[in-house]
């Protein structure tokens, strides 16, 4: 596995459970587009841009990531590609506590991620 993934995995590596503490889901994409429009998600060695058009922009670790959104279903659904490296389509249940947003892999029931917007 490739040196950025497997550190990528293993920050991401926390119960599902845990997952959804303090946090409240973002219902709808007009909610979601508010929270993210001209703003940048941050966390550890990733910076990230969620654009309008339904592109992902940014760094990570280096390397320039890449991908596609879309809002279905309540979900965030996306695509990353980071270096040679990429991560499948995966719908993500999205939660807000304060500045941070939180994403759940495989809607709701996955590893999570916290991302600061800036």
């Amino acid at each position: 596995m490739k040196p950025l993934l497997v550190l990528l995995v293993a920050m991401l590596a926390v119960t599902p459970l845990a997952a959804k503490a303090d946090f409240e889901p973002v219902r709808d994409e007009t909610t979601f587009r508010s929270l993210v429009e001209g703003r940048e998600l941050a966390r550890f060695g990733v910076r990230l841009e969620v654009l309008p058009e339904g592109q992902i922009t940014g760094r990570g670790f280096g390397m320039r990531v890449g991908g596609m959104w879309e809002w279905r279903d309540g979900f965030f659904c996306r695509t990353l590609e980071f270096g040679s490296s990429g991560d499948p389509y995966n719908c993500q249940l999205v939660l807000r506590d304060g500045n941070t947003l939180r994403f759940i892999s495989d809607q709701g029931q996955g590893d999570f991620a916290d991302l600061r917007l800036r």
